[in-house]
C-alpha cells in the first residue's frame, strides 16, 4: 500500500500569501473554455483588436466581448479604446501573480 496520499501537507512558502477570494475570482474568470482560449490567443499574439479576436471563434462578437469583459474585470486582460477600435492584451503582472498563487497551493 502506498503512503503517497498520506504525506504531511506542504506548508505555503513565506512571502506567498494571497487572498482566497482573489484566487477564487481569477479561477472563476478562467472557468470557461472560451476565456481560456482568449487568454492563450492574447499571450501568443501579444495584442489584438476585438474584431480580430471574434474571427478566431464560432461565437458572436457580443459573446466574445462579454468574455473579454469578464477577463478584464478580473484583471487578466487590459484594453484600450482608440475610436471604434478596442485593443486587448494580457496583464502579465496579474497572470504571473495567478501562477504564483496556484503554485503555492
Amino acid at each position: 500500500m502506498s503512503d503517497e496520499c498520506c504525506k504531511p501537507p506542504r506548508k505555503r512558502p513565506r512571502g506567498k500569501e494571497f487572498s482566497e477570494a482573489e484566487l477564487g475570482n481569477l479561477c472563476k474568470a478562467l472557468a470557461h473554455p472560451a476565456r481560456v482560449r482568449l487568454l492563450l490567443i492574447l499571450i501568443e499574439k501579444g495584442e489584438c483588436i476585438s474584431g480580430d479576436l471574434a474571427e478566431e471563434f464560432l461565437l458572436a462578437q457580443s459573446t466574445v466581448s462579454e468574455h473579454l469583459r469578464i477577463l478584464k474585470e478580473a484583471g487578466l486582460v487590459q484594453g484600450t479604446i482608440d475610436g471604434p477600435r478596442r485593443s486587448y492584451c494580457v496583464n502579465s503582472d496579474i497572470l504571473d501573480h495567478f501562477k504564483t498563487m496556484v503554485d503555492s497551493l
